[in-house]
C-alpha cells in the first residue's frame, strides 16, 4: 500500500515512540505530531486522516501540544484504535469537546479532581521525576510514566506503581556493565542466520544456502512469514528458500535475514527495542530515497536494524560487527560514527526523541523537507505494523 501524501504533513515534526506494560509488551505507538509554527493553524480533519490512514488498527496515541489542534480533534469522530493525551491544565477547559469521549490520556496531574470531564480519561501520565517525588494523580486514575530512557528508567517507573510507560528503554551505545565477563559469539541459536549472512555475502548456492536454513525450520518459516507479508509486497507467495532466492536476489536476501537477527531476541524485556529496531530499519529505508544509490536502500535498512543490535545481543557494536558480515558504509556509521548514512542516524534519533530543534537541524542538514521526512516516518509506522 502507498500512503497518500497529506499536505498538512508539512506543517509539523513528527515524533514516535512505543508504550509498553511491565511484561514489556507494546501496546501501542505514541505519535507526536509538534507544530513547526506554535501559532500555526492545523487542519485537524487532515491530520487525522493521515494518521488513520498509516495506523487504521493498531492503538495510536496522539500526541498534539496544541490547544486549538486539541479542540479540533475531539469535534473529529476519532477512530477506535486513536486516543489523545490532554494536558491536565487543559481538560477543564476542554470539558464541553470532552463530553461523550472515552479513553484518553490525562498529561500531569492536576491540582484537583476533574468533574465530570474525568470520565473521557482511562490513565493518567506522570513523568518519572513526578513519580521520585511521589506525586499523586487526584482523579486516582492508572498511573503511565511519561517518558523514559533507559531500561534501568523504565523499571523503576514500574517499581514506583506506573502500569505502562513510553519510551525507548536503551540509548547510545551498549556498554559492558563494570566487572561483567567478556561476551563471545552470539548464541548458537543466532549462529543459523548469521552463517546464511556470511554464504549470501559469498555468493554460495542456493543448495548450500537450503541446507544451512534446514539447521532452524523455525528460523525458516519465519522467514518466509516476513516475506509473505503485506508489508514485502511481493505479487505471489513465496514457497521456500529457493523461491525466496529467485524473487528476492541476493541483496534483498541479506536485508531480510538481517532483519531476523534484530528480532530474534529470546529476552522478553527487549520487545520494545526490537519494536525500535525494525521501525529505525523501514525508516532508514524510506529515508534513502533521498540518495541516488541503488545499494543505499538494503544498507540504510540494515543500518537502521544494526544500530541497537548491541543492545538486543549485549555485545558493544564493534566487536558484534567482527562476525556479522556487514556493508563498509553501515560500519562506519555504526562504529565510526562516520559515513554517508550517520546523519540519517541522527535524524531518526531527533524524530524518537520528539525533538523539534534536533529535528529542524538534521533535516536541514540532509535538504529534507518536513512533508517528505513526514510521509517517511508514517509509511515506516504502517509497514512495521504490517510486519507484526
Amino acid at each position: 500500500m502507498s500512503l497518500s501524501k497529506h499536505p498538512v504533513l508539512a506543517q509539523l515534526a513528527l515524533g514516535f515512540a512505543p508504550l509498553y506494560d511491565k511484561q514489556r509488551q507494546v501496546l501501542a505507538t505514541r505519535i507526536s505530531c509538534i507544530p513547526l509554527k506554535p501559532d500555526a493553524s492545523i487542519d485537524t480533519a487532515a491530520l487525522l486522516a493521515a494518521v488513520a490512514e498509516a495506523m487504521p488498527d493498531k492503538p495510536v496515541v496522539l500526541n498534539v501540544p496544541q490547544e486549538a489542534a486539541l479542540q479540533g480533534l475531539l469535534a473529529q469522530a476519532l477512530p477506535a484504535n486513536m486516543a489523545l493525551e490532554i494536558p491536565a491544565f487543559l481538560a477543564t477547559g476542554l470539558a464541553p469537546a470532552l463530553e461523550g469521549h472515552k479513553g484518553h490520556l490525562l498529561k500531569g496531574a492536576g491540582p484537583a479532581p476533574l468533574g465530570v470531564e474525568r470520565a473521557a480519561f482511562k490513565a493518567a501520565e506522570l513523568d518519572l521525576d513526578d513519580l521520585r517525588r511521589g506525586v499523586q494523580d487526584p482523579n486516582r486514575l492508572p498511573l503511565w510514566c511519561n517518558v523514559v530512557r533507559s531500561g534501568p528508567e523504565a523499571g523503576e517507573a514500574f517499581e514506583r506503581g506506573a502500569a505502562a510507560v513510553f519510551g525507548l528503554p536503551v540509548e547510545g551505545h551498549y556498554e559492558a556493565p563494570a566487572g561483567a565477563p567478556s561476551k563471545g559469539e552470539v548464541s548458537a541459536d543466532l549462529q543459523v542466520i548469521i552463517i546464511l549472512m556470511g554464504q549470501v555475502d559469498q555468493g554460495e548456492s542456493a543448495e548450500k544456502m537450503e541446507a544451512t536454513l534446514k539447521r532452524d525450520p523455525g528460523l525458516a518459516f519465519k522467514l518466509l512469514r516476513y516475506m509473505n507479508s503485506a508489508a514485502f509486497g511481493l505479487p505471489v507467495e513465496v514457497t521456500s528458500f529457493r523461491h525466496a532466492m529467485m524473487l528476492l536476489g541476493l541483496n534483498r536476501l541479506k536485508r531480510w535475514l538481517a532483519l531476523l537477527l534484530a528480532t530474534a531476541s529470546k529476552d522478553s524485556t527487549m520487545r520494545p527495542v526490537m519494536w525500535a529496531a525494525l521501525r529505525r530499519g523501514l525508516l532508514m529505508e524510506e529515508l534513502s530515497k533521498s540518495l541516488q544509490d541503488s545499494d543505499a536502500k538494503d544498507e540504510m535498512f540494515i543500518c537502521g536494524l544494526f544500530s541497537l543490535l548491541d543492545h538486543l545481543l549485549k555485545t558493544p557494536v564493534a566487536k558484534l560487527l567482527e562476525s556479522i558480515p556487514c556493508p563498509e558504509r553501515v560500519r562506519q556509521a555504526l562504529v565510526d560514527n562516520s559515513g554517508p548514512y550517520q546523519p540519517f542516524l541522527q535524524l531518526v534519533h531527533a524524530i524518537e526523541i520528539e525533538s523539534v530543534f534536533d529535528y529542524r537541524e538534521a533535516t536541514e542538514a540532509l535538504m529534507l523537507s518536513p512533508l517528505e521526512l513526514n510521509h517517511a516516518v508514517l509509511s515506516c509506522l504502517h509497514k512495521g505494523a504490517q510486519l507484526e
